[in-house]
């Protein structure tokens, strides 16, 4: 074959195969009814909030790429029929006290999985969520969407600071969950979380309101992909969540009609 039909060839196995240079898949549904061990590692085309490198981390030196897979061990279903609402991102001094407003109109609550930063800058937010009622969940200490990719030593150290800013805030507070920044989980990640006590919190619907779709395309998205049991990502940080509080009351109410939320336990 000559060299300029091979090219051809091999890109048109390219284009089908697809798949991303990370080693991560592409494609990602909203809702993954298959098992979590077998699930393709999602991957968000731009952080909600912007990385930055850990203190005393070389953001030169190499990392470990990321598996093709999630991991097993992940927490991605309520295990009953009630649907779980999680926020992530905040907290933040616009967004996040009008969602909160929103959930108590609704009287339901939610998961805020909150960011390090955001915590140290806006403890009494914190201390809103948890005096009404919400789930904390950790959510690293500044969505370096790289920290999977980083050694145990390191991983440990950025969860151990973002539940220190937390207790800071609120003494005593309980975080049972941790969420990795992008849901880009590594074995490592699941297994730090574990002995710090925390279960690793995953998601089964994306309404991808990272990308800034209008309040009734949220909504819809929600909808068609939620079931029982189910755990849904959105965001009360990071950016402007208009569309999300937006859609918070279709959204709330269908759920509640059909499955009825609660925040996680």
């Amino acid at each position: 074959m000559r060299p300029r039909a091979v090219l051809a060839s091999g890109l048109a196995l390219l284009l089908l195969v697809g798949g991303c240079g990370d080693g991560t898949a592409t494609g990602r549904r909203d809702a993954d009814p298959g098992p979590v061990a077998s699930a393709p590692l999602p991957a968000e085309p731009s952080p909600a909030v912007t990385p930055r490198p850990t203190r005393g981390v070389d953001p030169r030196r190499p990392v470990r790429p990321l598996p093709p897979r999630l991991p097993a061990g992940l927490y991605r279903s309520t295990g009953v029929r009630t649907v779980a609402l999680t926020f992530d991102d905040g907290p933040d001094p616009v967004w996040t006290p009008k969602v909160l407003d929103r959930l108590r109109a609704a009287r339901v609550t939610a998961t805020f999985c909150v960011v390090g930063t955001q915590v140290r800058r806006h403890p009494d937010l914190v201390r809103r969520i948890v005096r009404e009622g919400h789930q904390l969940c950790n959510h690293s200490w500044h969505h370096d969407l790289d920290l999977a990719r980083r050694p145990a030593v390191e991983i440990r150290r950025d969860l151990v600071r973002t539940n220190a800013a937390i207790r800071a805030a609120v003494p005593g507070a309980k975080v049972p969950f941790y969420r990795q920044p992008g849901g880009r989980w590594t074995r490592e990640v699941v297994t730090v979380a574990r002995q710090l006590g925390m279960r690793s919190l995953h998601w089964n619907v994306d309404p991808r309101d990272w990308g800034k779709p209008t309040a009734v395309t949220i909504a819809k998205r929600v909808r068609a992909a939620a079931r029982p049991g189910s755990v849904v990502l959105l965001h009360d940080g990071g950016g402007n969540r208009a569309a999300t509080l937006a859609a918070c009351p279709h959204l709330i109410t269908d759920l509640k009609r059909r499955y009825g939320v609660a925040r996680l336990r």
